[in-house]
This record gives C-alpha cells, structure tokens and sequence, in this order.
C-alpha cells in the first residue's frame, strides 16, 4: 500500500467529518427557532423577536450571541443592538433603542438567546439578525420587523352645496397611520344604509352623493382602519332648498343704491356747505377792501358847528331868526351815530351863542 501523502489525508478527513455529521454520528451548534421570520406589530406595542439554540460537545469555544439591525441601504454597517460575551450582556450600543429590548432570559447561555423590544416605534421597523458563535460552531437567523402606525387622528368633512339637487362629498382623512389604509362610510341616524346614489373610494376617504335630497339628512360615522388598528369620525349632514338667489340680489342691488344715495346726499351737503363758507369770506373781503373807513365822529361834528360859526358871522339879525330854526334833525346822522347809552360830553366852548332876541353877540 502506498503512502498517502499530507494534503489528500486533510483533504480524505474533512470529506468524511462531512459524511458523519449527515449521518448524525455527530452535530454542532444550531438554532432551533425557525418556525416564523416575520413579524408586523403596532406601534406602542411589544415584540419578542425568537432565537433558540443547541449547543454540540464539539463546540468548547466561549459563547458569542449578538443581535444587529441590519440597514435598507446596504452600503450602511450593520448596527450591534444587545451582546452577551464572556457572561456578561452589553446592551447599550444603540441609542434609540436603550432601555426598551433586552434579552428574554437573564442568562442566555443556557439555549434561550431571544430578544425582547417594548414601546415599539415606526424607526424600529427593519431586519433582525441573531448571531450565536461557540468555535467551531457558528450560526445565524434573520428576522424581519414591521412596526406599523395605527390610524390616528382622522377628520371628516363636507365638499359642495348641501342643497336639494346638489352633489355632496362627504371627505374622510387619517392625520396618522401606515398604508395600506382603508376608509368606510356607514350611516348613523335613521336607515343605517347610504343612499342609492352614493359612491364610495375607499383608498381616498370620499363619499360622493348624487342629487342630493332633504332624505339624505342625517349624522355618517367614517372608519379608518390597517392591519393593526382603527379610527373614526363623524359628520352632520343637512340637506336643505335651495336659496332664493333673485331676492339676494333684488336685496344687494337696493342695499347699494341706497348706500349710493346717502352718499351723494352727503358729497352735496359738504360742497353746499364749502361754497357758503367761501362766499362769506368773499364778501367780508370785499367789505374790507371797497368802503373807506368812517369819519370820526368828533371831526365831523367840530366841522359842522364850525361851518355854522362862519355863517353866523355874517348874518344879520334879520337873518338870525331863520337860523335859529334849523332842526338838529338835518345834522348827518352818520357823524352823531353813538351807542346807546352814550351822551358824549363836549368841552365848553370858547364861543357863547346867546339865543336872545336882538342880543346877538359875536366873538
């Protein structure tokens, strides 16, 4: 028999280790947890992610278990979540979920290496990776998370006329919650039905009513669902005649003539008033400008007795007497004008007329 040489032994071994662990004369370390690889929970809800293992006589390594949130994108690393090395767990690796997930057991190293993640949130949605290693046995279970949003936050609303005769849309909206979201309309008062003429989307919320009627008054509940969750809302629809649009503008367009009226009257009002004011200040210009000032009173009445002295020095008393009989009442008014009340006082003059008959004395 020939030698064997060093390399094809090796290479002899390793092909019968192989057949011997197929036949089951020998095993190494596996997972166990293989029933469910996919998980869909609410948000605010808890998860146990599963991951059991058997350890084999051949593996004498120190036991390894990770889990890591493997990434969309995959030209991102792998984020190491929770460990257990040398009996002792690390689990504050990954900030945003510090606190919330933990390992089920206490001590992982006896077979149980499942992770616990509490408060779930829309960010923990992604791929799960469980990896247990105990040289020479290493294996590995992915799971995938979806942490899906319940409908929150939903609002109905009425779109068009709500007139005999109109269309009517009655419109629902979920503010929150993960697709694939369904909307449905439901009657609350009276006849539980919709009406005949009514179409419904339930992708986009709407409820369309055809020709509207004063029947189709009443209260309509809408519900927001997913597969983890609902919401709903509620609407009053009242269903009245039409409005008289002839007297609304009938009543708008009397509104503004009269409106136009009293505007004008006050415009007229304001120009009669501006002209008067202005021809008041014309004419007391005018007034001002056009007569001469008044004579003093004293200077008229020294030049009338004046003129009336040199006449009497040239009269005679045959003449004296048709003098003495001139009325004051020919004295210019104007000159003598005094306010009532007022008796100026002369001074006495230094010419005495005497009114005596043939005793005419002149100075």
């Amino acid at each position: 028999m020939e030698p064997v040489e060093p390399p094809r032994l090796l290479l002899l071994l390793g092909v019968a280790l192989v057949l011997l662990r197929s036949a089951g004369l020998t095993r190494s370390l596996t997972i166990t947890s293989v029933d469910q690889s996919m998980f869909e929970k609410a948000q605010g809800e808890r998860v146990t992610l599963p991951c059991t293992f058997e350890l084999s006589e051949e593996d004498e390594g120190p036991l390894d278990i990770e889990w890591v949130l493997i990434p969309a994108d995959n030209q991102k690393k792998e984020k190491i979540i929770i460990m257990y090395a040398v009996d002792r767990i690390y689990d504050n690796y990954y900030g945003a979920q510090t606190g919330r997930m933990a390992f089920t057991q206490n001590d992982p190293k006896n077979g149980d290496a499942s992770l616990d993640i509490q408060n779930l949130k829309a960010e923990d949605t992604g791929t799960y990776q469980c990896k247990v290693k105990k040289a020479p046995g290493v294996q590995s279970r992915k799971i995938q998370l979806t942490v899906l949003v319940k409908p929150a936050r939903t609002k109905c609303s009425i779109e068009g006329s709500q007139e005999i005769g109109k269309d009517v849309t009655l419109k629902c909206a979920s503010q929150e919650g993960s697709p694939l979201l369904s909307y449905d309309w439901r009657r609350v008062s009276g006849t539980n039905e919709l009406p005949a003429t009514s179409v419904l989307n339930k992708d986009t919320g709407e409820l369309l009513l055809k020709n509207a009627s004063q029947e189709y008054s009443g209260l309509y509940n809408c519900v927001a669902s997913n597969r983890v969750g609902t919401d709903e809302c509620s609407v009053q629809l009242n269903v009245t005649p039409p409005v008289n649009t002839a007297g609304i503008i009938a009543g708008a367009i009397i509104g503004t003539l009269l409106g136009l009226s009293v505007l004008t009257f006050l415009v007229f009002c304001c120009c009669k008033k501006h002209r008067e004011k202005k021809y008041e200040k014309e004419v007391h210009h005018d007034i001002r400008e056009d007569v001469p000032p008044p004579k003093s009173r004293s200077s008229t009445a020294r030049s009338y007795i004046g003129s009336n002295r040199s006449s009497l020095g040239s009269m005679s008393p045959s003449n004296m007497e048709g003098y003495t009989k001139t009325p004051y009442s020919q004295v210019p008014s104007e000159d003598f004008e005094r306010a009532p009340g007022q008796n100026p006082t002369f001074a006495p003059s230094k010419y005495d007329i005497a009114h005596k008959i043939g005793d005419i004395t002149v100075v």
